[in-house]
């Protein structure tokens, strides 16, 4: 087991002693860089500028909520468990921290490939509040300091960097001196200009007990900074008493027997098997419509225009989008000894006494009574347009923004987020070049390449279909795909790096050793009798495309090699998957090679989508003619184009300009042959 899942955290209070120590000891006013805000961007961006070796200030409002889990208490899931894995193969603190404080751990989407698997786990709040609390103290380089930042400090640009404008520290709300830095990273979450919605009551805040950041800092970015600044909505369901609900009219869901851990590092999780705690699936009914409905005019916050989440809508949004429907409502343990539940997909924002009428039409809630009522947040966000790829506001060295204040929505994605921005800021200010992730190499690739080169409508959220080549962008090898970049940019250990390197070399030895495997078809037969290989097949096949069949497994293989392929036991699932995937991937390769090469390919302006003669969805279709993109890069980039439109886009034209090159070419000979007659005709005449 891992030294992470077994080192003994000290007490929350002993913490906050700590940090509030340090704060009080602030003996610095300059820093290399400062990080705004203590949620999951602002706690992954402060760590990663720190282990890129830069002095780094932490400022958050309240020092005890830095790692609150602020709306549900789970972590992962399909799309948003890549990122987990991705952050953690960057030495993130997210992975780490899932598996110390996971109650109950699930992977999604099993019946699919493992391409899509979505690892997720229900978390433990406070648990995972006091890990994050104590890595952030125990890293080298990084201060916390409690206090409202009022405003940031803007100074005229470095001539020789693009830009219209040079941040150079922060200003607090409390009027001490302002402190100084090279880099500022701004992840503010829902507190920027937020304001709390329930009924017909509105307060600003960000979250509730919390007041919403500085106005200062608003203006700042729209006032003395020009940028365009748009405002999102999003909302958190009541919490139920454990007790007053009747779950015997509730279906079961137990946790996976073996729970699978979030980070490469760890190879169990804190929490036993045995000792995980089951979530609960329920419906609404008629009753939850009639209640909302009812309602409709002590609701502030629905009719509201300003844009909320489609991916994790409230309950009256989901009513009145798809009237007389049944919608599922997960009952989630907020802990392995609170006595609360989050009841997953009743987001609401009406007055309480209703949402008390509303959660008593499902029939396990026919007697719950609410610990905390729901409501809703509104909050400024930043067009991330005005993004570079390094997460750097264009108009303005040494302005990074990460997390909810680009228009995501989720943990995962404010996390991923944060650690590249954190990662970028400590660049800038050790002078050092900006980096990006590509989005042929890594969900966060494809997350912010979607942010700042399509912008949001409404809150973003990563899926799984967002990737143009998720066959290789697996969670299974996130730490192939991201840490020994991660080492070369600064923010991975040696410690990691290592792991992944022998990790690396282990899976190469095991694939060649496969490789060597070289049978006929009906020797494989003999030595394997169960399986299914075609009588028809005559041609040899190795250990690795064997162990491309279904009931084919890497144990199977070694039971009957034990002296080539026991040593890499340990490696089993991933040299599984790796077989299977392996054609996939290397058709991906090509892909990627071959888009990539073409990404200035020119598409011709007369094209007219409409009838095009492939297969492209009315929506595209549309799109790419209200556009029409000039290269086959600037299609990629257009919101609601999908990766298989492109690649049809791609093979049309292609084929097209094939065609055109063939005409053109025997038109071309078909010339010279007409002038060679010509020349002939010509010498045969008397002169």
């Amino acid at each position: 087991m891992s030294h992470m899942l077994t080192k003994k955290l000290p007490p929350v209070q002993s913490i906050l002693f700590l940090v509030t120590r340090k704060a009080s000891q602030l003996s610095r006013q300059r820093y290399d860089v400062i990080v705004v805000g203590g949620g999951h961007a602002g706690t992954e961006a402060a760590a990663a500028a720190a282990r890129v070796g830069a002095e780094t200030l932490l400022v958050t409002q309240k020092i005890h909520t830095i790692g609150a889990l602020s709306c549900n208490p789970s972590l992962g899931g399909v799309g948003k468990g890549h990122l987990v894995r991705e952050v953690d193969a960057l030495d993130g603190l997210c992975g780490r921290a899932g598996d110390w404080a996971g109650i109950h751990f699930s992977i999604l989407n099993r019946r699919k490939g493992p391409a899509v698997w979505g690892p997720r786990a229900q978390l433990d709040r406070q648990r995972y509040r006091e890990f994050i609390q104590a890595e952030l103290l125990s890293t080298p380089r990084l201060m916390v300091l409690e206090g409202s930042v009022e405003k940031l400090l803007v100074t005229d640009p470095n001539p020789e960097e693009p830009g219209s404008h040079r941040v150079t520290g922060i200003h607090l709300a409390n009027g001490s001196h302002p402190i100084s830095a090279s880099s500022v990273v701004l992840t503010t979450g829902t507190f920027l200009s937020g304001s709390l919605f329930m009924g017909q009551t509105t307060s600003p805040g960000g979250r509730i007990g919390d007041a919403p950041s500085s106005t200062g800092l608003s203006e700042t970015l729209k006032e003395r900074l020009g940028l365009r600044v748009g405002r999102l909505r999003t909302g958190t369901p009541p919490r139920i008493l454990k007790d007053s609900v009747d779950l015997s009219l509730a279906k079961l869901h137990p946790p996976d027997t073996h729970p699978a851990p979030f980070s490469f590092m760890n190879t169990h999780t804190r929490c036993k098997p045995e000792e995980q705690l089951p979530c609960y699936l329920t419906y609404t009914t008629p009753g939850v419509e009639r209640v909302v409905r009812e309602s409709l005019h002590l609701n502030c916050h629905i009719h509201q225009d300003t844009k909320g989440p489609r991916y994790c809508p409230s309950i009256e949004s989901r009513v009145l989008r798809f009237p007389g429907r049944s919608h599922q409502v997960w009952l989630e343990p907020e802990g392995m000894t609170s006595d609360l539940f989050y009841p997953q997909g009743l987001s609401m924002t009406m007055p309480p006494d209703v949402q008390l009428r509303l959660i008593r039409e499902i029939p396990a809630m026919h007697r719950a009574e609410i610990h905390t009522p729901g409501y809703g947040v509104q909050y400024d966000y930043v067009c991330p347009t005005q993004l570079s790829p390094a997460l750097q506001v264009k108009n303005t060295q040494g302005l990074f923004l990460a997390g909810q204040i680009n228009g995501t929505t989720g943990y995962e994605e404010a996390a991923a987020q944060g650690l590249w921005a954190g990662v970028n800021a400590a660049r800038w200010a050790l002078s050092q070049p900006l980096v990006a992730l590509s989005r042929t190499e890594s969900y966060i690739g494809v997350l912010i390449d979607d942010l700042v080169s399509r912008g949001v409508k409404e809150p973003y959220r990563m899926f799984t279909s967002r990737a143009e080549f998720r066959t290789s962008l697996r969670p299974d090898n996130a730490d192939l795909r991201l840490t020994l970049k991660g080492f070369e940019v600064g923010c991975v250990s040696s410690v990691r790096h290592d792991v992944a390197l022998r990790v690396k070399s282990s899976l190469q030895d095991a694939i060649a050793s496969l490789q060597a495997l070289t049978l006929s078809p009906n020797r494989w037969r003999k030595k394997l009798p169960g399986i299914s290989v075609s009588e028809s097949k005559s041609s040899m096949l190795s250990g690795m495309e064997l162990l491309q069949y279904k009931d084919v497994s890497f144990e199977i293989l070694a039971s009957v090699f034990p002296e080539c392929l026991s040593p890499y036991m340990e490696l089993s699932q991933r040299l599984k998957i790796e077989a299977v995937y392996k054609p996939h991937c290397d058709l991906s390769k090509r892909e990627i090679e071959r888009i990539q090469k073409e990404e200035n390919m020119s598409l011709p302006q007369d094209i007219d989508y409409f009838t095009l003669p492939v297969s492209l969805s009315q929506e595209v279709r549309e799109i790419l003619n209200r556009f029409r993109p000039s290269t086959l890069g600037a299609a990629t980039r257009l919101e609601g184009m999908t990766p298989a439109a492109v690649v049809t886009l791609f093979n049309y034209v292609n084929l097209t300009g094939r065609k055109e090159r063939m005409v053109n070419r025997n038109e071309a000979d078909n010339e010279e042959e007409r002038e060679e007659d010509l020349c002939t005709r010509n010498a045969s005449l008397p002169q």
